[in-house]
């Protein structure tokens, strides 16, 4: 793990019959200001400092819940196969574009850690089709590329599914067939239509379409402990303050009122924020802070 801007601590957590494991993917760098949009390079760079290139660390984090008889999975990062999925001249510039350590964690390292294969998830629940967030979804196998997990069934919402077939020009870089595709030939793709309440169990899907379509939040609820998977609507800790978006996103004042609405509801009522990308921790607690958010603790989990 990355060594920590802040103070965090260590924390186990367990929400219904499901230990909550963390499962770092990889580490890459995207572009400071791309990641704060119009917020000033000197207020971001005091916790998130850049490289050379102006690129600050970032993690591809995805989510285990585990549980005696069923193993789930959030989002499956960047994924290893570059070449085999992009082609030779892409897979190498992507992976030297976005500065991926493929030396660091891996999603196979990490669930090997909690002594998983591959073949133990039962499903993988794919908040969108970002490279970030479904490259891990597919692998390369005998020269083709196929389901990562061959057990699962992997969850989508049909309006993302349906930007990734036909992306807009902004975000053509960021969907590729090559991430889904397998899965739709395979028949293991789960086709989701808005929010809903108890998909799995104990698993709740929020629709978000301030970053991209039909991005979906998922909710982890017991009753009594909650914890909400932000990906890319709260992609790091810095980013609970609502005026702090990424110049990625697609509708920036949608993106502000969903923040509000989330934001104000984990606040209240003590939900754990969960952070997909933030390298310097797992999660937190905010609280409300005038007409805003702040955080009051960090976990590793």
């Amino acid at each position: 793990m990355t060594k920590s801007k802040f103070e965090v601590e260590k924390r186990t957590l367990k929400i219904g019959p499901y230990e909550i494991c963390p499962i770092p993917t990889g580490q890459f760098g995207l572009d400071g200001g791309a990641m704060f949009g119009t917020v000033p390079k000197v207020l971001w760079e005091k916790t998130n400092p850049t490289d050379e290139k102006n690129r600050i660390e970032m993690e591809a984090r995805a989510l285990l819940l585990k549980s005696p008889g069923c193993n789930i999975l959030i989002d499956t990062g960047n994924g290893q196969d570059f070449v085999a999925k992009y082609g030779e001249k892409l897979g190498t510039k992507f992976a030297e574009m976005y500065g991926i350590d493929q030396n660091g964690p891996s999603l196979e390292k990490s669930l090997k850690a909690h002594g998983l294969k591959f073949e133990d998830i039962n499903h993988v629940v794919l908040t969108h089709l970002h490279f970030d967030h479904a490259g891990g979804a597919t692998t390369e196998v005998g020269g083709q590329l196929v389901p990562t997990f061959p057990h699962a069934q992997y969850w989508v919402q049909k309006g993302n599914l349906e930007t990734a077939r036909k992306p807009n020009l902004r975000e053509r870089a960021s969907y590729y067939p090559a991430n889904f595709q397998p899965l739709l030939e395979k028949g293991v793709l789960n086709i989701m239509h808005g929010e809903q309440e108890n998909f799995l169990p104990g698993i709740s899907a929020i629709i978000s379409n301030g970053h991209t379509l039909n991005q979906q939040v998922i909710k982890v609820s017991d009753g009594q402990t909650t914890l909400l998977y932000c990906g890319d609507m709260v992609p790091t800790s810095t980013h609970v303050k609502i005026p702090w978006l990424m110049g990625y996103d697609l509708h920036p004042l949608t993106l502000m009122e969903e923040k509000e609405k989330n934001l104000s509801e984990a606040a209240d009522h003590s939900w754990y924020l969960f952070f997909e990308h933030d390298p310097y921790c797992d999660a937190a607690l905010i609280e409300r802070n005038g007409h805003d958010f702040a955080v009051t603790k960090r976990f590793w989990l």
